[in-house]
This record gives C-alpha cells, structure tokens and sequence, in this order.
C-alpha cells in the first residue's frame, strides 16, 4: 500500500486537513495520527509504504510539543517496537 492509498483509507483522521491538502500532509503527521489512532494493521502498512528506518527516524525526532501529541502509553509501545525491529 502507498502513502497515498493509506491517507486515503483513513482520511477521516485529518477531518480537520481541507480534502486539496490530505496529499500533503507530512510524514511526521501521518505517523503521530497511524501510532495514536489507528490499528496494528494500519501500522504495518505505514511500515510497508515508508519503511521502517523512516517511520523510526520521523517517530524518534519529535521532540518538544511533538512528542506530547503521542499518547504516552503509544509512545512507550512504540519507542521499544521501533527500538528493536527498525
């Protein structure tokens, strides 16, 4: 599955992204709404469309206000799942 394909399966995750932008919401958007809201199948297809050194590598560099959009129990979860497997 694309990047595309998964923005539009769950575009009622950016209900607040007008329908003209839903293509161009970055990759840092599009992994905090996929850990934070959607399932673990959602997560491996965001595995299979940007990789899994790339979802690691946007996940590990929010920092600040970023880092709090994630659920603290999701951010745990993941940061030991990325940890060990990407």
């Amino acid at each position: 599955m694309s990047r595309e394909q998964i923005i539009e399966k769950h575009k009622n995750l950016f209900w607040y992204t007008p329908e003209a932008e839903k293509q161009n919401v970055s990759d840092a958007l599009l992994v905090e709404r996929i850990l934070n809201d959607g399932t673990l199948d959602d997560y491996r297809e965001l595995i299979d469309a940007l990789g899994g050194k790339r979802v690691a590598e946007v996940f590990f560099s929010a920092k600040g206000r970023q880092k709090q959009n994630y659920y603290p129990e999701i951010y745990h979860f993941f940061s030991l799942v990325l940890k060990k497997y990407a």
